[in-house]
């Protein structure tokens, strides 16, 4: 977790937001997908609007789902660390490496939490637009 410089792993955590940017493609290319699948008022009779927009719709729940389940288990393993160094520092008060190994790891943690707040960012834009394009075609059950 902690890099040979000391310092925190930047390749880890960058690493980490390569992989939710991935993740994020669907979201990101939202208006260009409803744009090229959801028919205009002209082009009406040429495609299922409905069926694309549930389509969509379920893709995008799966997406935001995966990506929650990534991030939080993230959060959670590295709570874990920070808990264990912060019992191992309790118990050895004079240790400045295990100190400096505690303070990356919760700076570390502050960034993973930080990507929840992305997160529901990028869920927010994506919903948005979608809800814009598909509310006349397709309503998500009430449950979700």
């Amino acid at each position: 977790m902690v890099a040979p410089s000391g310092g925190v792993n930047y390749e880890e955590f960058a690493e980490f937001q390569e992989l939710l940017k991935v993740m994020r493609t669907l979201d990101d290319r939202i208006v260009h997908e409803l744009n090229n699948t959801v028919p205009t008022a002209s082009s009406a009779g040429k495609t299922d609007a409905s069926r694309t927009c549930k389509q969509l719709y379920e893709s995008l729940m799966a997406a935001h789902a995966s990506r929650d389940r990534v991030i939080k288990n993230r959060i959670a393993q590295t709570s874990a660390v920070v808990k264990r160094l912060q019992e191992e520092r309790e118990n050895n008060l004079d240790d400045l490496v295990l100190l400096k190994q505690l303070r990356k790891q919760q700076t570390k943690l502050k960034w993973m939490q930080l990507e929840l707040n992305v997160e529901e960012v990028v869920n927010d834009r994506s919903w948005k637009v979608f809800n814009e394009h598909c509310r006349i075609n397709f309503k998500p059950p009430k449950n979700e």
